[in-house]
């Protein structure tokens, strides 16, 4: 056996080498039964989680429970049922191996579930929450906020109504075997172990979880899983005559396929900019969002937020000066404006777990902080959260206002270069002309990218400006590689 029966994603190098995390701890035979009480409570009230005894909290290296004694053994197994209220539901599991001194021994593991419905206290009436690596005590609102959590539904385990095996993407189903070490084994077996199919009237039921992870089809049974991108020429919306959206995105996939090409489809719409590096103090050219901020808004976006709200989904919102990232619902459990760089707390636990072992999501806080932390490191402003009853917006701002006085200050003065002609150019050829003096020859889908306006309108200010032999283009007319640059200020008199 290459480790646990129960868990394939617990094999011995991962039993042995990975760090702790959110649904997994170490803990040396050394330890008294009872002191398993807080961990047992923390996984149980977060989304589950394995406890491996027999290991050295020193050295990883594999000590055994035999040594202990079959009665001290016993009270390994039966922690959750004596010193917990109520017990949560578990599964012991022995894995024989050769401890370090050369000899038969086995490990213990206690694999927790989840507790959707219940508090799981400790037998002195304490109350512990799994957050990333730590096992933290919930008191005050905190507490207040999980016990109310626990009272509520959970969407992602209701049954899908009408969905079959036949529904789900194949493809999909192979990739998240392949994660969790199960290639080989029946689909439907691993999906009834995760939990992914439900029980009504005798009757089986694949949950919305397993629709909304591997659909074929997700409008079909999810129209609101989606993610909508919108650019506005401008740093406001505008309706009516005025109306200022240039693009307009939808995807209605999967969330297994949407993390990916939300992240390819918005990646091309970032600007480059030009920046000071805050370290040298030179400047350079930079995406006008470092990557991490807007993809991990977007991946929290998809994990944590409300799928049963009807009609709602993602929205990003590209304007000149931010980016906003809207997902429906309030922050989860005990999460809340004030911890949100420190606290975690799963809406949809199966969702998340799923979405971990494809490592998208961090589960150790790092993600929020790392936010934080490169727009810092950028020279950007803070993200912001707002929240509403029925959403949570992640605002990213850019320094456009800085990059303008940049290139202003260091681009040539083009109104005395061509001004001949300048005046008889519109804001948008005059913008065009601005952004290939500051940075020299450029694709047509960076220019677009700069400037926010449609392809359409591009082609034709770009073609009136090669018109007037302001511009040259260099590349076959319809290749995407084709490159415009302004034509040398000496080589024609305006």
């Amino acid at each position: 056996m290459k480790g646990s029966a129960i868990n394939s994603l617990l094999t011995f190098d991962y039993i042995k080498t990975e760090p702790e995390n959110k649904y997994f701890e170490r803990k040396s035979a050394q330890i008294r039964p009872s002191d398993l009480a807080p961990l047992i409570s923390a996984f149980a009230n977060a989304d589950g989680g394995t406890i491996v005894i027999g290991i050295s909290d020193s050295t990883k290296s594999f000590e055994g429970v035999n040594s202990c004694g079959e009665e001290k053994t016993n009270d390994f197994i039966n922690a959750p049922k004596d010193y917990c209220r109520p017990m949560p539901k578990y599964q012991e599991e022995f894995l024989e191996i050769t401890n370090e001194q050369g000899k038969e021994d086995r490990l213990l593991l206690l694999h927790i579930t989840s507790s959707t419905e219940k508090i799981i206290r400790t037998s002195n009436d304490k109350t512990f929450l799994r957050i990333g690596d730590k096992t933290k005590e919930m008191l005050g609102e905190n507490l207040l906020s999980l016990e109310y959590s626990k009272n509520t539904r959970h969407f992602e385990d209701e049954i899908c109504p009408n969905a079959t095996m036949e529904d789900l993407d194949e493809e999909l189903l192979e990739q998240y075997k392949e994660r969790i070490a199960a290639t080989g084994i029946d689909t439907h077996q691993v999906l009834s172990s995760r939990g992914f199919i439900a029980y009504a009237n005798g009757e089986e039921h694949l949950t919305n979880a397993a629709v909304l992870l591997f659909a074929k089809n997700i409008m079909k049974f999810h129209p609101n899983c989606r993610v909508r991108f919108v650019r506005i020429n401008g740093r406001e919306m505008r309706v009516g005559v005025n109306f200022n959206v240039v693009k307009d995105k939808s995807l209605d996939v999967p969330i297994l396929r949407v993390i990916d090409q939300a992240k390819a489809f918005i990646g091309d719409q970032i600007r480059d900019f030009r920046r000071q590096d805050v370290v040298t103090g030179l400047f350079k050219g930079s995406p006008e969002y470092p990557d991490f901020p807007w993809q991990e808004g977007i991946i929290n976006a998809v994990a944590h937020r409300d799928y049963s709200l009807s009609g709602a989904y993602i929205k990003v919102a590209m304007y000149d000066d931010r980016l906003e990232i809207e997902s429906p619902g309030g922050l989860p459990g005990i999460v809340n404006l004030d911890n949100i760089q420190h606290m975690r707390f799963s809406r949809n636990a199966k969702i998340s777990r799923v979405m971990t072992e494809f490592e998208w999501v961090r589960e150790l806080n790092e993600g929020v902080k790392k936010i934080y932390s490169d727009m810092e490191q950028d020279g950007l402003q803070p993200p912001e959260y707002k929240e509403t009853p029925y959403s949570v917006t992640l605002i990213l701002r850019n320094d456009v206002d800085r990059r303008t006085r940049i290139i202003e200050s260091e681009t040539p003065d083009a109104s005395q270069i061509y001004k001949g002609i300048w005046p008889e150019l519109d804001e948008t050829e005059k913008t065009i002309m601005m952004f290939l003096l500051s940075n020299g020859p450029s694709e047509r889908s960076k220019i677009a990218n700069h400037i926010g306006r449609s392809k359409q309108t591009i082609v034709i200010r770009i073609n009136h400006l090669i018109e007037l032999g302001l511009i040259t283009a260099k590349g076959a007319k319809h290749s995407k590689n084709r490159t415009y640059e302004v034509v040398q200020p000496d080589t024609r008199q305006y």
